[in-house]
């Protein structure tokens, strides 16, 4: 069997659903990586799961690793490396990594890997992430990197069904106003949920992109000319911004076919 070659040393409860996770390489170490990659995790099959666990599509051979990809959301000068994961309650990883406590031992791939990194834009240009749920991860990665020292402007749009999985909401917060080319804008889409009132916005993204919000915080328009479109998280926003980008005349990225549009689908 192989070596489960992680400990897990820091647990945060985001909400009941979502935990930030920080494993700290077993002896040695992950080699650098690039903000917004991403990097296997992995538990036997034999792994406890979580009290919230339902029956699994498919069981588990106990000495069988489990793996998944989960996109990185330190930056690769700490010597820890964090995620931000959803429960998934029938899954075959999630319910098992839910059981971890502070001390326990994890599996992760000894390298990380993938294409959706802001090092390749030009500084000069303005940049608006936009996430759904976890998909904020990378992107936490790529702020607490070198995306603040860009000269061109950055905008977080993220959005959640309620306040309580806006992960890193406080984070963000922080560095809005810290950083005067740096904007942060959440949005909640089930208001009604709420425990206190929210005043922020409850449109969908592509309701918010179409309302030309960014325009009004930046004072110019996004263009394919000046801004890159970065889109994490579940297919029906990556999907529908993808149409709504290409129909302004942005260009989704690709490797031999550069664009203004980068996209990581869940």
């Amino acid at each position: 069997m192989e070596e489960l070659n992680c400990i897990v040393t820091n647990i945060i409860q985001v909400s009941p659903i979502m935990k930030i996770i920080r494993v700290k390489p077993s002896n040695w170490d992950l080699p650098v990586y690039k903000a917004g990659q991403f990097v296997a995790l992995g538990l036997y099959g034999s792994a406890e799961k979580c009290a919230e666990a339902t029956d699994e599509f498919k069981e588990q051979e106990p000495d069988k690793l489990v793996r998944r990809a989960y996109s990185i959301a330190s930056s690769s000068t700490q010597d820890y490396v964090e995620f931000y994961i959803t429960l998934v309650h029938s899954g075959s990883l999630t319910p098992r990594v839910f059981a971890l406590k502070i001390g326990d031992k994890i599996w992760m791939g000894k390298k990380a890997v993938g294409m959706f990194t802001i090092d390749q834009i030009d500084p000069e240009k303005n940049v608006v992430l936009v996430a759904t749920g976890t998909g904020v991860a990378p992107y936490m990665s790529m702020l607490r990197s070198n995306a603040l020292s860009r000269k061109g402007k950055v905008m977080v749009i993220h959005g959640a069904s309620n306040s309580w999985d806006l992960g890193y909401s406080s984070e963000l917060s922080l560095l809005e106003s810290m950083f005067p080319n740096f904007s942060y804008y959440p949005t909640v889409t089930m208001p009604e949920k709420e425990a206190a009132n929210w005043r922020g916005d409850t449109r969908f993204i592509d309701a918010i992109w179409n309302a030309k919000v960014v325009e009004e915080k930046w004072g110019f328009k996004p263009e394919p000319d000046n801004t890159h479109v970065f889109l994490c998280g579940n297919p029906n926003m990556t999907n529908g911004m993808t149409e709504i980008l290409e129909g302004e005349g942005f260009k989704e990225h690709k490797k031999r076919e550069p664009g203004q549009i980068h996209v990581e689908k869940f």
